[in-house]
């Protein structure tokens, strides 16, 4: 903690003066911005018999989760909002923090990510977010800095974005037909109020599903047919200005290492710094709240910690932010020799307070909606540590690009719409230099693959690599790649839930009508116009909401409308008839 922490304010009682008493002469008095040494005698004055001024009760904020929404809007309440970081305090069902940002493992055991978010130049929130906190690397630059300057060494060019019967596909041509060029285009003009629940193959006929747009589009931003017609028009508005890049990916940024190392941890570190406080295991059961007429305050958060159930009253002035949801809620594990077993009860806290919060006001949202079908929101991700360089070596030798530039590489002929990403080494900050880390995912793994005759899902870490280096055609490699290499999956229900149909109050607010001092923030709550599934998203949620309720006078990062740019949507268009 640092030492400004305790700093201790000129304190005026009657006609004595305290200046900066030391931490062991004080006790903190809960409604009060003072600090009182301990048997401080204070006499009359003779000269004043006036009380001292009252002060406001200190404002305290309790945030539920660690994943970036909260870590942001932590950080944001210290830096824009003046709270004290003791004052602050995040509860955190698990023992590690981070959320959906999780990155661990070792070289023996193997390391594991579920996903690997990218960027691109027009995150105006998250680099304001990372612009004011040290990188893990080299502490005398930012988290920012440290992230453009990779970029411009280890920008993407990706030269094999697609791979059909183990070939490159030409990517150059898109594939549309003119009917799917105008139901884009329609679908891109169409207010969201007409799209609602209607799905993304309500919109399309079928070959438009067969197009490479549709292979590069889907698998980059993990859409499937059945998948928010509504979310999928706000993805082709918010990154149309990528879309002249599309088949080689160059407008796509990325860390230096994995998102809990470049992002988590330092932002972690930059708020133990001044005080904030993490509960670990520490489950938020329930809020209670209190609606007159329009008007919604919260007044006590209740939670669970070991084997007690505690709650905290809150103060008039006190603050409660929520993430509502979880994308990676109730994951499970494989290994080289082990199928991960599908979780269909939820037991991700997250999921059970919005619920309970859900049934007091229809403002907080349904998420029944997210939840339903889980066939339809899950998907299955894989890690692999090797022992050597052998994979990286045959698929920069086919890709023609070394690792850390070449981009996702998609399996287009794969029933399981397998993509590999190879990035640049070290990918964990503490990854010894003879370890190779390397990272995949499936879009379908309840369908039977193409030299594994069974589903991806019921699939050991063995035969997924068979499955993978049989479509690449790396058969020779085989045997030496599954003794070297340790394979870690993660089959996640709910990973693409925020895709799911849905109507425009599923999701709630990030600050509800008439709400005194509760906010959601994360993936599940609504911002109108931008895209979930994406970092941005997570801490333009915790600007919106720590803004607006602290009132703060600066207006969130300004949200990229390339729509409204001319050469941007002169450029989509020579992109859409490109052949």
């Amino acid at each position: 903690m640092a030492l400004a922490d305790y700093a201790v304010p000129a304190v005026l009682l009657r006609d004595h003066i305290v200046l900066n008493a030391p931490p062991s002469a004080r006790r903190l008095h809960r409604h009060s911005d003072c600090y009182m040494p301990e048997n401080f005698m204070c006499s009359a004055s003779p000269v004043s018999r006036l009380d001292p001024p009252k002060q406001a009760a200190p404002r305290n904020a309790y945030l539920v989760g660690t994943g970036i929404a909260a870590l942001a809007a932590a950080a944001y309440l210290v830096k824009e909002g003046g709270l004290s970081g003791p004052n602050i305090v995040l509860f955190e069902q698990m023992e590690q923090f981070g959320g959906s940002l999780d990155a661990h493992g070792n070289p023996k055991d193997g390391y594991v990510m579920r996903g690997g978010r990218m960027f691109e130049e027009k995150f105006n929130s998250t680099y304001d977010l990372l612009s004011f906190i040290p990188s893990i690397a080299d502490p005398s630059k930012s988290a920012k800095d440290e992230l453009m300057e990779f970029h411009q060494e280890f920008f993407w060019n990706d030269k094999a974005r697609l791979v059909s019967g183990g070939q490159i596909v030409d990517v150059s041509d898109l594939g549309f037909s003119e009917r799917d060029r105008l139901d884009l285009i329609a679908l891109c003009a169409a207010p969201e109020s007409v799209l609602d629940v209607r799905t993304i193959q309500d919109w399309f006929e079928p070959h438009f599903f067969r197009s490479n747009f549709w292979f590069i589009w889907s698998t980059t931003f993990a859409f499937a047919p059945w998948h928010s017609a509504l979310e999928f028009k706000r993805y082709c508005l918010r990154f149309l200005h990528l879309f002249s890049t599309i088949d080689t990916m160059a407008g796509i940024y990325r860390t230096q290492f994995n998102q809990f190392d470049a992002m988590v941890r330092p932002i972690v570190a930059w708020l133990k710094a001044r005080g904030v406080r993490l509960e670990m295991g520490a489950e938020v059961t329930d809020i209670d709240v209190v609606i007159e007429g329009r008007q919604k305050t919260a007044t006590r958060l209740r939670y669970r910690q070991g084997d007690e159930d505690r709650a905290i009253d809150l103060a008039e002035r006190d603050l409660v932010f929520v993430t509502n949801g979880s994308m990676t809620s109730d994951t499970s594990y494989g290994s080289m020799n082990t199928v991960p077993v599908l979780n269909t009860e939820r037991n991700g806290g997250s999921w059970r307070l919005w619920e309970r919060l859900a049934a007091k006001s229809p403002d907080f949202g349904c998420p029944a909606v997210f939840v339903s079908k889980i066939d339809q929101s899950k998907w299955e991700s894989f890690t692999v540590t090797a022992d050597d360089s052998s994979f990286f070596d045959r698929l920069e030798a086919f890709s023609g690009s070394r690792a850390g530039k070449g981009g996702l590489v998609t399996i287009k002929d794969s029933n399981w719409l397998l993509t590999v990403v190879l990035n640049r080494q070290p990918h964990f900050y503490e990854q010894p230099e003879n370890v190779w880390v390397w990272w995949g995912y499936g879009l379908f793994p309840d369908k039977p693959g193409n030299f594994v005759q069974k589903p991806m899902s019921e699939c050991t870490g063995r035969e997924i690599l068979i499955e993978l280096l049989s479509h690449l055609r790396f058969t020779e490699s085989i045997p030496h790649i599954l003794d070297t290499s340790r394979v870690i999956m993660a089959m996640m229900p709910y990973i693409t839930a925020q895709f799911m149909p849905r109507v425009r109050t599923d999701r709630p607010k990030v600050i509800p009508e008439g709400s005194r001092n509760l906010a959601f923030i994360g993936q599940f709550c609504e911002i109108p116009d931008d895209v979930v599934f994406t970092v941005e998203y997570s801490v333009r949620a915790a600007q919106t909401a720590v803004f607006g309720l602290l009132d703060v006078q600066r207006p969130v990062s300004p949200f990229y409308k390339g729509q409204h740019d001319p050469r941007v949507l002169f450029d989509a268009w020579k992109t859409l008839h490109r052949h």
